[in-house]
């Protein structure tokens, strides 16, 4: 299989923060969402960054440039919808590892699997919703 052209040597402990920034009391209101918000408020303590309160999200927390978006295996992600936009990852295969997209009917993404092993491309969902329809087929 293809193995990434840069791969750092622990890539989770370059990441700075796996957590999500949940927006504040979203967990005392069900009506106030989790994703986050900017407070706006004139004595707000988490505009503020009181201590003890939760974290706000600044470029701070950004990754390195070059484990930015990189997956854990080293490879970026490549959304494919049909067999033909492989052919933009064939030099690229080292460094961008395809997925199928969700809305790809079961034909095309047997075709998508069949030229990605043609060209040698890692596609992440290679057996996604294929094996469901095999053992309905055959009952």
């Amino acid at each position: 299989m293809v193995k990434a052209l840069y791969r750092p040597k622990n890539l989770k402990a370059n990441k700075k923060r796996s957590k999500k920034f949940f927006r504040h009391q979203s967990d005392r209101f069900k009506c106030v969402p989790e994703s986050w918000r900017r407070p706006k408020g004139i004595d707000g303590c988490v505009r503020r960054k009181f201590r003890g309160e939760i974290p706000m999200p600044s470029c701070g927390y950004g990754s390195a440039k070059k484990t930015r978006h990189m997956h854990q295996d080293g490879l970026y992600r490549f959304r494919v919808f049909n067999p033909k936009d492989l052919d933009v990852l064939l030099m690229n295969n080292r460094t961008y590892a395809a997925v199928i997209a969700s809305n790809v009917s079961a034909k095309n993404r047997r075709a998508i699997v069949e030229r990605a092993l043609q060209l040698d491309i890692k596609v992440t969902n290679a057996n996604a919703r294929l094996k469901e329809e095999e053992n309905e087929t055959a009952e």
